[in-house]
């Protein structure tokens, strides 16, 4: 059975404070009416200062997931790591690690925007050696045992509900993000289908003597949303997916690989390109693969059509999925 993936990056172009308050509450419903249905995982993300609202604070996001549910966990795919003081990270994933018994899923990234850095005044060229100590003081810290950290000696509490540690992965599409991975004896989640550097973090956990797995996309990544009617849905909504892809697309450099980075400029093109797709439910079941991610408010999509793509998942997929 295919795992199952909600995305919510709270996306409004043009929303004013009313309209996305209902964006973020309607957010929330939809994970928990996903949590009673099977959906296993609520995906969430970290982006700061963009002009269409993407989601900045991912923790306190999934802390409010994990009130409105039971058993759901939440991805944090992912968290800028170096944009964190990481004692107080340290204690935050405790806390919600404990709040949600084991259910959160933190994916450590550096981040490509540097401007994210300069608003949050932290040296981009400081990023790798700020997420070594960050890797270092996390795990350090859920130990609930005295540490060196900066010249003092601390102690972080309460330890987390999730022995050893709560569930950390690094991510990245680098060698450098494999080796700290490898280093540490941590999950590897590359951004994109990379087998390459599948195989590089592999021989570096052997050479460092760690354990460990790689968590990779597949070579073709899609972001779905479920309609009775996909041509009329492309035709009232497709600007809304048009305007996350040409926006994420806007901060890739040359050398950033992700698995759903888009190169179109039109509707029609992104339709043609494959990494946004309105399917059917039959279409839906008919995918195969590992994984199937639900995108339902992508891009500032009105609520009620995310609703229906939500609804649509649910009550017509899932249970012939389980079945």
């Amino acid at each position: 059975m295919a795992f199952t993936v909600i995305r919510f990056n709270l996306v409004d172009p043009a929303a004013t404070p009313e309209p996305l308050a209902a964006r973020y509450r309607a957010a929330l419903e939809m994970a928990a009416y996903a949590d009673d249905r099977g959906v296993d995982t609520i995906q969430t993300e970290e982006h700061h200062g963009v002009a269409d609202n993407w989601l900045p604070s991912p923790f306190t996001f999934a802390g409010a997931v994990f009130g409105a549910t039971r058993r759901i966990a939440v991805t944090v795919s992912a968290v800028i790591g170096p944009l964190h003081d990481p004692l107080r990270l340290a204690e935050d994933i405790a806390v919600l690690d404990l709040v949600s018994r084991g259910r959160l899923v933190t994916v450590a990234g550096i981040g490509y925007r540097p401007e994210e850095y300069a608003a949050h005044g932290v040296d981009w060229e400081r990023r790798g050696a700020l997420q070594d100590e960050l890797l270092d003081t996390l795990l350090a810290a859920w130990t609930g045992e005295e540490f060196g950290y900066r010249g003092r000696t601390v102690r972080v509490t309460p330890r987390p509900y999730t022995q050893p540690h709560p569930m950390l992965l690094v991510g990245g599409s680098s060698r450098p993000a494999a080796r700290r991975a490898a280093r540490l004896g941590l999950p590897f989640f590359p951004s994109a289908h990379l087998p390459d550097l599948e195989a590089y973090y592999h021989r570096l956990r052997e050479e460092y003597g760690t354990d460990g797995f790689c968590m990779m996309p597949a070579a073709r990544t899609e972001l779905l949303h479920l309609s009775e009617d996909p041509d009329e849905t492309w035709a009232r909504h497709g600007e809304h997916f048009l305007h996350e892809a040409r926006t994420y697309a806007s901060w890739q450099s040359r050398d950033i690989r992700s698995a759903v980075r888009s190169a179109a400029t039109t509707v029609d093109g992104l339709r043609g390109e494959g990494v946004y797709r309105v399917v059917t439910p039959e279409e839906c079941l008919a995918m195969g693969g590992d994984s199937l991610v639900l995108h339902p408010l992508c891009g500032g999509m009105p609520v009620d059509e995310g609703w229906r793509s939500v609804q649509l998942f649910c009550e017509q997929v899932l249970p012939r999925l389980k079945g």
